[in-house]
């Protein structure tokens, strides 16, 4: 990541229209909308006394600070980013998909470098509350593809990429740590928690990756799996892995992190693509290390809990998100 007050006057010239800024954001911070709960309450559904109190009973400010562009707006303003730019609310695929879209925005030429940001912060008690009443929450840990795995935790935290096009790094003589490659997604269009057993979306997604980087599956030198924890979304992640890559040593070695981070949601995709990167230029597959019996549902996965050895600089970073959506994103380290 590349901070701008670190630049030269030349350089941070560059950072201006032709710079955009792609943010994968979490819904809101719904705790700055408690303030107004008592308020219901007293009003008892009656919308015309809750709206002649508002005014006065809760902080004017409470929609502006819930707005999921703000890291968007705050960055650009900051950095001077005033290229092309996009805010993506589309739940654990949203970071991932910045990133995929800041790198269309160059493609096409809409940009010669931009910023992408994935970030969220949900552990509040609303969100714990209603993952909790879903049966999504772990009792204690986090146990990808684990016989004994019962469900994912949160985690808070966000990741940044500068991305740019080979001449915009070369004209500031930017060390380069890695390329995106490609990226794919797509939806299971089955319901806002259904997951299909199969894992269709997912394995479509990893399809649209691999045609978008012109790479076969046995170019990928280890998948970062999405991995949360959860019984059914798990198994059908194994299973389109095996749909895309086979099984055994025809397979990349797994790894995935968030036994280790915690669930970021939408900062999850692009803070996992960044230890990847990490890992490749390590040439190293960090190990599960809560994995202690794979499940049969997920046989065939070249999962360990030790670290192992990738088979080449590229990564393939998958996530998934409620109503079905699915994102893949190619890397290769430098």
């Amino acid at each position: 990541t590349t901070h701008r007050d670190t630049l030269g006057a030349d350089d941070a010239a560059g950072f201006a229209d032709r710079s955009g800024i792609y943010v994968g954001s979490g819904g809101g911070a719904y705790n700055s909308q408690y303030e107004y709960f008592p308020l219901m309450s007293e009003s008892h559904g009656d919308l015309q006394a809750f709206g002649r109190e508002l005014g006065s009973a809760v902080n004017p400010m409470w929609l502006l600070r819930t707005l999921p562009n703000n890291v968007l707006c705050h960055v650009g303003i900051k950095y001077n980013l005033k290229g092309s730019n996009a805010c993506i609310t589309n739940h654990s695929a949203g970071g991932t998909l910045a990133v995929i879209e800041a790198a269309e925005a160059l493609r096409h030429g809409e940009a010669d470098r931009a910023v992408a940001v994935g970030h969220d912060a949900p552990i509040e008690p609303q969100l714990v509350l209603y993952y909790h009443q879903c049966g999504l929450l772990a009792s204690d840990t986090v146990r990808p593809f684990e016989l004994a795995r019962n469900g994912s935790l949160f985690g808070e935290g966000a990741g940044a990429f500068t991305l740019e096009t080979e001449r915009a790094a070369a004209d500031r003589n930017a060390t380069v740590l890695g390329e995106v490659l490609g990226g794919g997604y797509a939806t299971e269009a089955t319901g806002l928690l259904a997951i299909r057993d199969d894992g269709d979306g997912l394995a479509r997604a990893i399809a649209g990756a691999l045609d978008d980087a012109g790479l076969a599956p046995r170019d990928v030198g280890m998948i970062v799996a999405h991995g949360n924890g959860t019984l059914q979304s798990d198994a059908s992640e194994a299973a389109a892995i095996r749909t895309c890559f086979g099984t055994g040593e025809n397979a990349p070695p797994v790894t995935a992190f968030k036994w280790a981070i915690g669930h970021l949601i939408a900062a999850a995709g692009i803070v996992e693509a960044v230890v990847a990167l990490a890992a490749l230029r390590e040439r190293i597959v960090p190990g599960v290390a809560t994995l202690t019996n794979l499940d049969p549902d997920c046989a065939g996965l070249r999962v360990s809990s030790a670290a192992q050895k990738p088979r080449s600089n590229v990564a393939l970073i998958l996530c998934r998100g409620f109503a079905g959506t699915n994102a893949a994103l190619l890397v290769s380290a430098r």
